[in-house]
């Protein structure tokens, strides 16, 4: 099997910076010299022109021209000719549906599985990158077809992790108590929670998590503190 390759951002902005610039040196090293261009999937905005055009300026600052998919006249072929793949963020309803409506769900999963084409994804690209999209945050503003997302990693993740605040007066429920529900539905898979300015590399030789190897993760818990969301529910994530 072809190593995946994967760059999973939890936000593609943080307060105080500009699109991308937070994981900008991760994204350079994760694509490296041999990528020249870089297919980006503006689907997850209404404004895919704008929203293509921000990636653009963004990745050409890095030293990559990009293509967007919306503008191709054959999306497909527009995917099998691509050297890297980035999905950009916003509502991962509306982006599934998207990539559903233009056929592209099979032929991203191939060109990075067995291909071993390198992905980025940005929030709702890092969701859509997961076994399905349960664990979004967004609201289902459009339906697809299916909650099943690409598959490129054997768990779900949650973007934009946030721990409880104890001193909160907002009592509603909390990020893990949603999870935790999640949970208590059969056969529900490990959710991986990922940090506002988090940046996981994934180097996947084989699809049962015990295969995973995280290289790089920034300000992050240990990779067990990772895995509790599944484990404290009594689902091995090893």
């Amino acid at each position: 099997m072809m190593k995946r390759r994967l760059l999973l951002v939890s936000n593609s902005t943080l307060h105080g910076g500009g699109y991308l610039q937070h994981c900008q040196q991760q994204v350079q090293d994760f694509l490296g010299e041999r990528v020249k261009r870089v297919l980006f999937v503006p689907y997850a905005l209404h404004d895919r022109a704008a929203y293509a055009k921000v990636a653009r300026d963004k990745l050409r600052t890095l030293g990559y021209e990009v293509d967007s998919v919306d503008e191709a006249d054959d999306p497909v072929e527009a995917v099998t000719q691509a050297e890297a793949i980035f999905i950009g963020g916003g509502n991962t309803f509306r982006l599934l549906k998207a990539l559903y409506d233009n056929g592209l769900v099979s032929v991203i999963r191939k060109k990075v599985l067995e291909d071993g084409v390198p992905y980025v994804g940005s929030s709702a690209g890092t969701n859509v990158a997961t076994i399905s999209i349960r664990t979004t945050n967004d609201m289902p503003i459009v339906y697809p077809p299916t909650f099943a997302a690409i598959g490129l990693v054997p768990f779900n993740i949650n973007p934009h992790y946030l721990d409880a605040d104890p001193n909160s007066r907002h009592m509603g429920e909390t990020r893990e108590q949603r999870i935790a529900q999640f949970h208590e539905e059969p056969h529900t898979p490990c959710v991986l929670v990922s940090y506002r300015a988090h940046y996981i590399y994934l180097y996947i030789y084989q699809t049962p998590l015990s295969r995973l190897t995280i290289s790089s993760y920034r300000d992050s818990p240990p990779l067990e503190t990772l895995r509790v969301k599944c484990l404290s529910q009594g689902h091995d994530g090893s």
